[in-house]
């Protein structure tokens, strides 16, 4: 299934084409549907170190089985952010130590581990349906601390994180906006660009009518 143009054009999105195929996500999918759940299987995929083969881990591996140490080892060995995307949302935000992996890893140095905490708060704002808004509330403050790492594939992910936390529902809309109004004051950058596209969504008539739909519905 080798496709050496689709690993071109995936590169010039930032993708690194190190050991990468380029099959796509929608093929992988349909081989993750065939296999069926197998978490050792997950493991030797994992270890090949073929890009697509990790990202079909983290499709097939089953999440009660994940162990922290597993979490840790894949992160540390993320290397681009199509895979750390995949991985945090398909497989990490379903685990038992989702919440305490957000907090450990949005604090790390590491561009990808940060990253990874960032994008798993965007993933559990959309996945954690039960989740209560205290979870989320603890997030804001990492929220801001990381939107002035200037680095994209960090700064991108914060944004993602605050924009998801914030379409939850109405009164989490309100607190990643003022959380939002409070980073476009930062000397910095990444801040101000977090803060300005993430106000431009959280502020849009189309959120807003979703939020107060949503919020109707459940008050009746």
């Amino acid at each position: 299934m080798e496709n050496p143009r689709n690993v071109a054009g995936m590169a010039r999105y930032g993708i690194n084409p190190k050991n990468t195929l380029g099959v796509s996500i929608p093929v992988l999918r349909k081989m993750a549907r065939e296999i069926g759940k197998d978490h050792d299987l997950a493991a030797e995929l994992w270890v090949s170190g073929i890009h697509e083969a990790r990202i079909l881990a983290t499709l097939i591996d089953i999440p009660v089985q994940v162990t922290e140490s597993q979490m840790d080892g894949w992160a540390g060995e993320f290397d681009s952010w199509d895979i750390c995307d995949q991985c945090c949302s398909n497989l990490f935000s379903r685990t038992q130590f989702a919440y305490k992996k957000t907090s450990e890893w949005c604090v790390d140095e590491r561009e990808f581990v940060k990253r990874a905490g960032f994008v798993m708060m965007a993933a559990l704002a959309v996945k954690d349906k039960k989740a209560e808004d205290e979870e989320f509330d603890s997030f804001f403050a990492s929220i801001k601390a990381g939107a002035l790492d200037n680095r994209n594939f960090v700064k991108k992910a914060v944004n993602w994180a605050l924009r998801q936390i914030g379409k939850r529902n109405q009164a989490l809309n309100r607190k990643a906006i003022a959380a939002a109004e409070e980073i476009r004051k930062m000397d910095s950058p990444s801040a101000r660009w977090i803060a300005a596209d993430a106000l431009r969504e959280l502020n849009s008539p189309a959120v807003q009518a979703r939020l107060k739909r949503t919020s109707n519905r459940e008050a009746k």
